[in-house]
């Protein structure tokens, strides 16, 4: 049953309407911007905007009533067809920074660029498509009406502190069950064996799949989550999501420089390794880097004493 109801400030309701306006407005405040196309920011901001938004109405689901035109799915859409535009952005920007590389590499890389720039003429036609669209009108315009005249369902009306741990601790529970916490780890009776970090190891763990890239986008969600209810927690719990900031930016870095192999394998006349052997090494270098600090990362989730701290953390606000 849903009712309308005034949002008193210890009320689950209140956070919940606040979070979704604060991440509206931010999102929206963009839009001129990026359809100027004068700066690159305002995607960025843009796209990070919509993804709190969904992911606020995502958490607060259950005590919300949103209409279909302000869904996740729909949120998630728009915010795909801006990042479609960014990871270019941030394709070029790595592309274009290696001033030191020797002329025959530079000149190899350079020709791949005018193969990213026609696509990002591409892509962002479709965002113009998209930001002119009827759907997304309707998505403004529904979220402006349901922020004037919120309907939300009759446990909105518990305090915020009463419900704290049953919204985080499934959250916290996803991430720990995730498989990508085993990549590179095998049992001997009751003891974790860790495999060496090597190149070659690196390669066959990130052909496994996308474990990487989902765990990569569970930690985003969880950090954008927990970041929701920083008010009511002490400083343990500050630094517990500047944690999971720091997870997301290890994954991202090992994510980016698959995307960019992956990217210059598509469009050069020839392997990465022999058109650039320079920036192929520096390429496996920070990829190695990057696992070393995931390995520890790893070591640490994995552990039975600290996924119990984990736990209780939430529980205690």
């Amino acid at each position: 049953m849903n009712v309308q109801i005034r949002l008193p400030q210890a009320a689950l309701s209140h956070f919940a309407h606040r979070a979704i306006d604060k991440h509206f407005r931010k999102a929206m405040k963009q839009e001129e911007e990026v359809l100027a196309d004068r700066d690159p920011e305002a995607l960025h901001q843009m796209r990070v905007g919509l993804r709190r938004l969904r992911t606020a109405i995502q958490v607060f689901g259950f005590a919300t009533d949103v209409p279909s035109v302000v869904s996740e799915s729909r949120i998630r859409k728009f915010a795909q067809v801006l990042g479609a535009v960014r990871d270019l952005d941030v394709l070029k920007l790595e592309l274009t920074s290696h001033t030191d590389l020797p002329d025959a590499e530079q000149k190899a890389l350079k020709q791949t660029l005018k193969k990213l720039d026609h696509q990002r003429s591409r892509d962002f036609h479709q965002l113009e498509k998209t930001l002119n669209s009827r759907k997304y009108k309707e998505f403004k315009q529904g979220m402006e009406d349901w922020l004037a005249l919120p309907q939300l369902n009759a446990i909105a009306q518990l305090p915020i502190q009463d419900v704290l741990p049953d919204i985080l601790l499934p959250l916290i529970s996803g991430i720990l069950l995730h498989p990508a916490w085993l990549m590179g780890v095998e049992f001997a009776l009751e003891e974790k064996l860790f495999l060496p970090i090597t190149p070659e190891s690196i390669r066959s763990l990130l052909d496994q799949g996308d474990l990487i890239h989902d765990l990569r986008k569970q930690m985003k969600r969880l950090r954008y989550q927990t970041e929701l209810f920083t008010d009511f927690y002490g400083e343990d719990y500050k630094a517990q999501v500047r944690e999971f900031q720091q997870i997301q930016e290890v994954l991202g870095q090992i994510q980016d420089s698959v995307v960019l192999q992956e990217f210059l394998h598509k469009y050069l006349d020839d392997s990465i390794e022999k058109l650039c052997p320079i920036f192929s090494n520096k390429l496996d270098q920070r990829r190695t880097i990057a696992f070393k600090e995931w390995r520890s990362l790893q070591e640490k989730y994995l552990d039975t004493k600290f996924r119990n701290q984990l736990r209780q953390l939430v529980l205690r606000h």
